[in-house]
């Protein structure tokens, strides 16, 4: 003989199977947030200036043309790792010399090519701006977004 399933039957399996999927939810929510807050950041090497190059960042709208971790337009180069890959990931002097190299030279007058506006930005702002991408390499983004090319 067949059974048929009572409207409370089908009641107690939606919520139970509702309270289930909403346990671990919490459970995967909780433990993503404890991930990102104890070991993937570094928040006891944040900065003012850290602050304030990240201030820059979002002044200028920097996300408008580059990623951060992934997020942002993709028109420009991904720069979470920007300091690895130019080598001065040790040397935050190397790391201001470096960029305002590259600022300074920006647009670059090449015909044809993707030409980065140049913000006019003051000594202050690029150390700023260098001190971010600096805090920044140091995040354990678990290689995302997977990025060698310069």
């Amino acid at each position: 003989m067949r059974e048929v399933m009572t409207k409370n039957m089908a009641r107690n399996i939606f919520y139970g199977g509702s309270l289930f999927f909403i346990i671990i939810f919490l459970g995967l929510s909780f433990h993503s947030h404890r991930y990102i807050v104890t070991k993937s950041t570094n928040v006891e090497t944040l900065t003012e200036e850290v602050a304030l190059g990240k201030r820059v960042w979002e002044d200028h709208a920097c996300i408008n043309c580059h990623t951060l971790m992934g997020e942002g337009a993709y028109f420009a180069p991904e720069l979470v790792n920007v300091m690895t890959r130019w080598g001065v990931e040790d040397d935050p002097e190397g790391a201001f010399d470096i960029l305002k190299g590259w600022m300074e030279s920006q647009p670059s007058g090449i015909e044809g090519r993707r030409q980065m506006p140049n913000f006019n930005l003051n000594d202050d702002e690029i150390r700023h701006l260098a001190e971010f991408f600096l805090w920044i390499n140091t995040i354990d983004t678990q290689s995302w977004p997977p990025n060698d090319a310069g």
